[in-house]
């Protein structure tokens, strides 16, 4: 025998004294468009994106980076129209766990969840650790003392930094949703200040002569210009990357207004918002630095982790400062607002039963789930301190490890999306186009980029040249926690099968089904 909570009891279940509540606990109604929009942005962090990525971009592909954000940006948005139309129908803070499950099964689905959730322990770990570069950065620029910025060189002192860092992140996630959007606010806006003013002055400079960069050409917007597949491919992963963030939008549509509909409005219009300032931002420094490989150029190996280290200065003068200080901002606020997703995907996922169900339980007070927020911080401080102890170059490795992890549970979701909505798929010219081609197109051109990725990471070569038994680092990130993924999967499915079985959560249920 069973029993059903019914999606409408629940949607007006209330707490005692506070707002409406979903069906795990969090509170309805908290965010408006603008909020959601603003989050998303915070989640991708444009201005840390733009300094970890541009050099090692370039570094593939040259000054083709306008085109390959582009081409990057075009499967993103494809996605995110799948995500829009299958949140439309089952908003649930679970979104690719909770998506998949219902299209392709409860084995497929946990591992949709797992991948979710290993990008965002990795990407964690990397904000952490940019976030203590422009820490002591931005310290030695206020005391005139160069020395300070050599402390994150000190791994003891680097790994302890961070780990505050992610405690704070932590504690202002567990204060609940509400607090995360004043945070935000401030956060957000102050870091898409700097970055016009940035870009401005960038531009400001060419146009006076001071500057010996590379004259503006549409040719850099000619993805058929880079040099090789496996060029593109892996200029296509980073750039994929640079983009990934918005579907929290979709994580929080549980406690959005409206959030059939608002929270599929944000993403697609987080990831148009940050197209635009990323176009803006890498043509201007393109045009300033060139893409030499001394000095300030964008090839400059020295330089590649953190572009904005050697620019902030000979772009902005006195208000360099700033620059490092939006670049803080930028990974402070993402490292806060990235925690919302790992758990509330671990809130459903425990919810649901296919994890314990400690993960499922909610703080009463702030409505924020705690137990699955506290997880997901052990888990990145732990990542980062084995990154930073085994490989010569965490932030790199670990980026192009994570573009593996967004293709592979990205692409999985738009697939689902097309599976999902096969009954309807054809009815009408709308479901042609956003249930079917956007999402298809989409799904199979992450695909594409993961097998290209995976194959070209085998080589010690692709990324920092860190290695494991002659196998580049890279892969045993990437594809390793894959293959972890599946054995975890079986240890839980062995411990609680309810959720394997199909008891919790198929294609048909509206709602959670308890056994009795």
């Amino acid at each position: 025998m069973h029993k059903s909570v019914s999606r409408a009891t629940s949607a007006t279940r209330m707490s005692q004294d506070g707002p409406a509540l979903s069906p795990k606990g969090l509170a309805r109604g908290q965010l408006g468009l603008l909020a959601i929009v603003i989050i998303g942005i915070s989640t991708i962090a444009p201005a840390y994106v733009l300094t970890s990525t541009l050099g090692l971009t370039v570094a593939e592909i040259g000054v083709y980076l306008p085109a390959i954000f582009i081409v990057g940006f075009i499967p993103m948005f494809l996605v995110a129209l799948a995500y829009k139309e299958l949140n439309a129908d089952v908003p649930d803070s679970g979104t690719t766990f909770t998506w998949v499950t219902k299209a392709f099964g409860p084995f497929i689905g946990w591992m949709g969840g797992w991948g979710l959730l290993a990008a965002n322990i990795i990407v964690l770990s990397n904000l952490a650790g940019v976030a203590v570069d422009f820490f002591y950065l931005f310290l030695s620029q206020v005391t005139g003392n160069d020395a300070i910025a050599d402390l994150t060189t000190n791994t003891v002192i680097n790994i302890v930094t961070c780990l505050v860092f992610m405690a704070a992140a932590v504690w202002v996630s567990c204060r609940g949703i509400r607090t995360t959007k004043t945070v935000q606010y401030i956060l957000v806006g102050f870091q898409l200040f700097v970055l016009g003013l940035y870009t401005v002055q960038a531009f400001g400079r060419m146009a006076a002569g001071n500057a010996s960069g590379l004259a503006f050409s549409w040719e850099w917007f000619n993805p058929f210009g880079i040099e090789s597949f496996s060029a593109f491919a892996a200029g296509l992963s980073l750039s994929i990357f640079a983009f990934w963030g918005w579907d929290v939008c979709l994580t929080v549509s549980e406690e959005a207004t409206n959030g059939r509909r608002t929270s599929g409005l944000a993403a697609t219009t987080a990831a148009a918002v940050i197209l635009a300032i990323y176009l803006l931002g890498s043509i201007a420094t393109i045009m300033f630095a060139g893409t030499g490989d001394t000095g300030i150029g964008l090839n400059n190996p020295e330089n590649s982790e953190n572009v904005f280290t050697s620019l902030a200065a000979p772009i902005m003068g006195p208000f360099a400062i700033l620059l490092s200080l939006a670049v803080l901002s930028s990974c402070g606020a993402s490292l806060q607002s990235t925690f919302v997703s790992p758990a509330r995907t671990l809130l459903a996922m425990g919810y649901y039963k296919a994890l314990p169900t400690k993960f499922a339980s909610v703080n009463p007070r702030t409505n924020s789930p705690i137990y699955a927020t506290l997880f997901a911080g052990v888990l990145s401080a732990s990542f980062y301190v084995l990154m930073r102890l085994i490989s010569e170059n965490v932030l790199n490795d670990t980026i192009q490890a994570l573009g593996l992890m967004i293709c592979f549970y990205y692409g999985l979701t738009a697939l689902a999306c097309v599976w999902y909505f096969r009954g309807t798929l054809f009815t009408s010219t709308r479901n042609v186009l956003f249930r079917f081609l956007a999402p298809l197109l989409g799904g199979l051109g992450l695909f594409v980029v993961f097998l290209q990725t995976a194959i070209d990471s085998w080589d010690p070569a692709f990324g920092s040249g860190s290695e494991v038994l002659g196998v580049g680092l890279v892969f045993v990130i990437g594809i390793g926690i894959l293959l972890a993924g599946v054995l975890v999967m079986l240890i839980i499915r062995a411990r609680t099968p309810e959720f394997f079985k199909g008891q919790t959560l198929t294609e048909d249920s509206s709602a959670l089904v308890i056994p009795e």
